[in-house]
């Protein structure tokens, strides 16, 4: 095993042991920035959008301006792996693979310490809470993430369900637009023996649910492919003497394209404030958690294309995108972005499970593609 891999493998472990959940990756932020100051990058912001990272290394000549962006948080899941290298902090882990994208793009800090560009500039950013969708939005109103004005953004994400290494693109959406909503019900509590005296949300909420089974088209080839799907729902207390007033009702909705995601909104607001009207229940809706559909300007998309196939990787062209949600998709609503996939194993536990771990071999696959993209551009395509 070459030591450079050796290393990596070791940093990218390092990074599993001590996962840290979104806008709390300040350990996980300070070894990153560690391993960065030792790759003498030009300029290396720290801080930026909460916990984000930006690393540039820059020629001074005219050129492309690249960003290569990888995430730093973790996620609320217990780890039940027990190799040595298993989460030490309980409740948390890496179960999405940022431990594995960062150290990538540390490999990439790596190569470009000892092969400074000769044009342009290549940028590595490190964006903190993905997972609940604010970071994105967080980096890209910082004032000196605005500076970098790239030509191009590339960010990649292990597939599990794929053969390992194997490239996975697609023009245009290439995740879904996700949102999270709550339903707040009010009424009246009520002795549980005379609910006539209150007002009980839980008809309501039964009737809320349908009209959301009523809105399902979870069909992939559907231009209005909807998702809606219930994921929790708060009512009353077990105390059995009580009819409860008040309830909520947590969903996440998903769909192709964020204008239609909006439009979907609206109608399950309208429906939920009827319903709610009919049971004498006052009625407020709020959002979370937001992620916007990952579009793929067909432009870079095609340079990871020529890339990977000139590396002789496999290639998959995804016929439809991928209903998770990514936020990502906020860099690709200001700039040519391209979010690829790489095969992490057709075995391997599924992305969020609580034995899912990275496949280490995917950095060495990572780095080829992007340090291809690099010559490529800069060889290639016209300043």
């Amino acid at each position: 095993m070459p030591a450079k891999f050796k290393k990596l493998q070791k940093f990218r472990r390092k990074l599993h042991a001590h996962p840290e959940v979104s806008g709390k990756e300040f350990k996980t932020a300070r070894r990153i920035v560690k391993f960065l100051k030792a790759c003498k990058p030009t300029q290396l912001e720290t801080g930026v959008g909460g916990n984000g990272i930006i690393a540039i290394w820059d020629s001074g000549n005219t050129g492309k301006s690249l960003v290569f962006r990888a995430e730093l948080d973790a996620l609320p899941i217990s780890e039940i792996n027990e190799f040595d290298y298993a989460s030490k902090n309980k409740g948390v882990s890496h179960k999405c693979g940022h431990d594995g994208h960062s150290t990538i793009l540390c490999g990439m800090a790596e190569y470009l310490g000892h092969h400074h560009p000769e044009k342009g500039k290549i940028v590595l950013i490190f964006q903190a809470a993905e997972e609940d969708g604010t970071g994105a939005a967080l980096m890209m109103n910082d004032k000196r993430f605005q500076e970098l004005t790239p030509d191009y953004i590339f960010a990649l994400h292990n597939l599990p369900g794929y053969p390992l290494g194997e490239v996975v693109v697609k023009d245009l959406n290439f995740t879904a637009s996700v949102n999270s909503m709550i339903i707040e019900l009010n009424g009246k509590t009520a002795h549980a023996a005379e609910p006539e005296n209150g007002v009980n949300p839980a008809l309501a909420i039964a009737e809320i649910l349908q009209v959301c089974q009523a809105l399902q088209n979870n069909e992939l080839e559907k231009t209005e492919m909807v998702v809606i799907t219930p994921v929790h729902i708060k009512m009353g207390s077990p105390a059995y003497g009580v009819s409860a007033g008040s309830a909520e009702i947590h969903l996440t909705i998903r769909s192709w394209n964020d204008e239609f995601l909006r439009e979907l909104e609206k109608k399950i607001e309208t429906l939920a404030t009827q319903v709610a009207s009919g049971h004498q229940l006052s009625i407020n809706i709020r959002y979370t958690e937001t992620f916007y559909a990952n579009i793929n300007d067909p432009e870079p998309t095609s340079y990871v294309r020529l890339v990977a196939a000139s590396e002789g990787f496999s290639i998959t062209e995804r016929q439809f995108p991928f209903k998770w949600g990514e936020d990502f998709g906020v860099f690709g609503t200001h700039f040519k972005a391209c979010m690829f996939g790489l095969g992490a194993g057709v075995n391997t536990p599924a992305l969020h499970n609580p034995d899912y771990d990275f496949p280490d071999e995917l950095i060495k696959d990572g780095l080829k593609i992007f340090k291809g993209l690099i010559k490529y551009i800069s060889e290639e395509i016209p300043a």
